[in-house]
């Protein structure tokens, strides 16, 4: 039986990319909405999800970490996409025809220098390949879009010009999300756990409840913050750490965590990708 992985936006996104990078065998089917691909897996409809958390040019993708502790899935796995932007634009049309590129936020600060060095004017839509659709739709030269290779097959556009993206390193990092946590057994492979909380109001709560990661050597590669409930003082972390909950050093950590802690779940613990291991670019 074919499983489905689900993504946000339309196909040639580059999250439909990293399915089919990364989950050849299962059939990628876009969502509206980063909710509707949570609600999808959470449903039953499909297997996994494919959630970009993070770029290393244009940072976070802030929305993620509010549907994470309240999405009810877990996260299994995480892949490491090197991300090279297209300039695509209707067929007959020319570089010197273009005045303006359309693309989503994101993408566009990825790409904010070489779109100033050519004259072209940067556009806010709502995903990079819905940019390439309506693009192909509008039907006008001096339009383009920003988005990937595969959108430009699939809207039927030419490359005006190739991997446009400011920085070599332009790598966007991916959560895969499921219902059901991953058994992973401790000292097996190198892997990532990540969770949320929230610390008691107290003074030097957060200094005292990380204290443990530090005099245990871990790894705490993220650590993001994030108001909830509307509120200035309501404030919640997400943390990812290169340990597995069974190592003797994590379990002191967590204790430690916990007790300074109003609030603790667990996400997941995961293989860590290839490209968070080869730091040094090997």
């Amino acid at each position: 039986m074919t499983q489905t992985i689900v993504y946000q936006g339309e196909a040639g996104a580059y999250s439909h990319l990293a399915c089919q990078s990364y989950y050849p065998n299962y059939v990628a089917e876009p969502c509206t909405s980063f909710s509707a691909a949570f609600d999808a897996v959470r449903s039953g409809r499909a297997a996994l999800a494919m959630i970009p958390v993070e770029n290393t040019v244009a940072g976070r993708v802030s929305d993620i970490y509010h549907l994470l502790p309240e999405g009810g899935l877990h996260i299994i796995g995480e892949h490491y996409l090197p991300v090279h932007h297209q300039l695509l634009a209707v067929r007959g049309a020319k570089i010197g025809d273009i005045k303006s590129a359309r693309s989503h936020p994101m993408a566009l600060g990825q790409v904010r220098k070489r779109l100033q060095d050519m004259g072209i004017k940067a556009v806010n839509d709502v995903d990079t390949a819905g940019a390439a659709q309506a693009v192909a739709a509008l039907g006008d030269k001096s339009v383009a879009a920003v988005a990937s290779k595969l959108a430009g097959e699939i809207y039927g556009l030419e490359r005006m010009a190739e991997d446009i993206e400011d920085a070599a390193h332009n790598t966007t990092r991916f959560l895969i999300l499921a219902s059901e946590p991953l058994s992973i057994a401790r000292g097996s492979q190198p892997v990532v756990t990540s969770f949320v909380f929230k610390v008691r109001n107290v003074p030097s709560a957060l200094y005292k409840a990380l204290g443990g990661f530090a005099t245990n050597g871990l790894n705490m590669t993220k650590l993001e913050s994030y108001m909830v409930d509307g509120s200035f003082w309501a404030t919640q972390f997400y943390a990812d750490v290169e340990a597995h909950p069974d190592d003797p050093g994590m379990v002191h950590a967590m204790e430690e965590l916990a007790f300074f802690s109003d609030m603790l779940l667990m996400l997941g613990t995961y293989p860590a990708d290839d490209g968070r291991l080869n730091r040094d670019g090997t």
